[in-house]
């Protein structure tokens, strides 16, 4: 069943993209904001940890989910360090994430020829 509910719920976050494009004429950086920005305020509510147990990889795979871990870290380590700890837990959750798409998209570009 945790495939099904994987599908439903990354489907409909896929298609709510996809008619902020299309219906909403936005262009996909504004669309990609608002999903970051809207798994960010779902975390914020504590209604994104419930959302990826019920949907696993439905929820932690699309772009809602960046913005889910953003906040997440920064929250938590806000309790322990407080300012600083905003920043630094920011940092620490998504710091694996974003370096991984660094050094693929690095060797992406040595294997291939970028046009640019």
């Amino acid at each position: 069943m945790i495939y099904v509910w994987a599908f439903v719920v990354g489907g409909l976050i896929c298609v709510i993209g996809q008619l902020l494009m299309d219906v909403g004429r936005l262009t996909p950086a504004h669309t990609m904001t608002i999903l970051v920005v809207s798994g960010a305020i779902l975390d914020g509510l504590n209604l994104y940890d419930p959302l990826i147990q019920l949907a696993g990889a439905g929820a932690t795979v699309p772009i809602t989910s960046f913005g889910h871990a953003l906040t997440h870290g920064a929250l938590m380590e806000a309790g322990q360090h407080g300012i600083v700890g905003v920043i630094t837990g920011i940092f620490e959750v998504t710091s694996a994430g974003i370096s991984a798409a660094i050094v693929f998209s690095f060797l992406a570009a040595l294997v291939f020829k970028p046009k640019g």
